[in-house]
């Protein structure tokens, strides 16, 4: 089976970066019926930045809204799934630096039975071209 790449839908926010702050976001998330397709959280400076892909974006909005949440414009990612093999990941980078656009962030993880799924993130200006390179839906 082919990898799967998909233009998707992120907002992020920076909360600060102090123990329980995930789980507190997660839960209301949760209260509020949203699925996530990824999520990514790191260090910012003194404050956290939480990255949100959500499956139903108008959901996710709502319960955002209700948990006080202050969301940053919408922004574009991409999210791959596939088969994993060795290289997978290699593939999709070296096509995109072939193409001369730089990948801003990219998380990959082995997802068990034999598949994987990466997020990664370009600049805005190259995400049509990033799109149209990778046969993106």
């Amino acid at each position: 089976m082919a990898d799967i790449i998909r233009k998707v839908v992120y907002y992020k926010i920076e909360v600060p970066d102090k123990p329980g702050e995930g789980a507190r976001i997660l839960s209301a998330l949760k209260a509020g019926g949203v699925n996530l397709l990824a999520f990514s959280g790191f260090p910012s400076g003194r404050r956290a930045q939480m990255d949100f892909i959500p499956e139903d974006e108008a959901i996710f909005k709502k319960a955002a809204k209700t948990a006080g949440l202050k969301l940053s414009a919408k922004k574009t990612g991409f999210l791959v799934q596939g088969n994993d093999r060795v290289g997978a990941v290699s593939g999709i980078m070296t096509k995109v630096a072939e193409a001369k656009i730089n990948i801003t962030a990219l998380d990959a993880i082995v997802a068990g039975g034999g598949r994987y799924g990466a997020i990664f993130w370009v600049k805005s200006a190259d995400v049509r071209k990033t799109g149209k390179l990778l046969d993106a839906k």
